[in-house]
């Protein structure tokens, strides 16, 4: 039960939010992404991650033409277009680059909160971590958080102490996404780098061109 925690439980809890606890070794591994929804049906195809330290690279199957790149450490998240060889913001194209993040497991709000800042999400209060239990999520050894937010309904996370990983998440509305499939394993630098040629673009300075352009209809004229 969410609600509930047994006496062990509480104990081992009490202990990884400990100040003097150690800190989590970032450890690299790549998995799969599966997207429920509430009745724990698939949504969609599934996505590819790749984590090394604080680099998270994400493959979704029907943006073949592209990935996603996020950094917790530069407080970045990107879309990579590798045919146009141009990248931009990410923002809040996509949920999983503000879910699937290397977060510290005694409070992973704080990561949480930075990558929803970093997607452009309003920000309305603190986000508050709440520990419920001690749970197996698909053969991982877990810490369940009940994620409190000042504007929105509890989600809920679960995070893999031992990667420093959240392996599941539930939305308020009860979508659900999961890792499966994850191999601890060195993954090769390449994935999370972005080519010297590449060009950042700038979606509002490409509007402001187009505007400036023969094909801009103003709408107020």
């Amino acid at each position: 039960m969410r609600c509930k925690m047994g006496r062990a439980s509480a104990v081992l809890l009490l202990a990884l939010a400990s100040a003097d606890a150690p800190a989590v070794e970032p450890q690299a591994f790549s998995a799969d992404i599966v997207s429920l929804d509430s009745n724990g049906e698939p949504l969609s195809a599934t996505a590819r991650l790749h984590a090394a330290e604080h680099k998270a690279r994400i493959e979704l199957s029907d943006a073949a033409d592209g990935f996603f790149l996020s950094d917790t450490d530069a407080g970045t998240a990107l879309f990579v277009r590798s045919a146009q060889r141009i990248y931009l913001d990410a923002r809040q194209s996509t949920p999983l680059t503000q879910v699937f993040v290397r977060v510290d497991p005694r409070d992973p709000c704080r990561q949480w909160q930075a990558a929803a800042a970093t997607a452009g999400v309003p920000n309305s209060g603190t986000w508050r971590c709440e520990m419920i239990e001690r749970t197996i999520v698909n053969e991982h050894e877990t810490v369940e958080y009940r994620v409190v937010r000042p504007d929105r309904e509890p989600s809920y996370g679960w995070v893999d102490p031992s990667i420093g990983f959240p392996v599941k998440w539930q939305s308020a509305d009860g979508k659900v996404f999961e890792l499966t499939n994850l191999q601890l394993q060195p993954q090769p630098a390449s994935l999370f780098g972005i080519p010297s040629d590449y060009r950042k673009l700038d979606p509002q300075a490409l509007l402001e061109r187009i505007k400036h352009s023969d094909v801009w209809v103003d709408s107020h004229q």
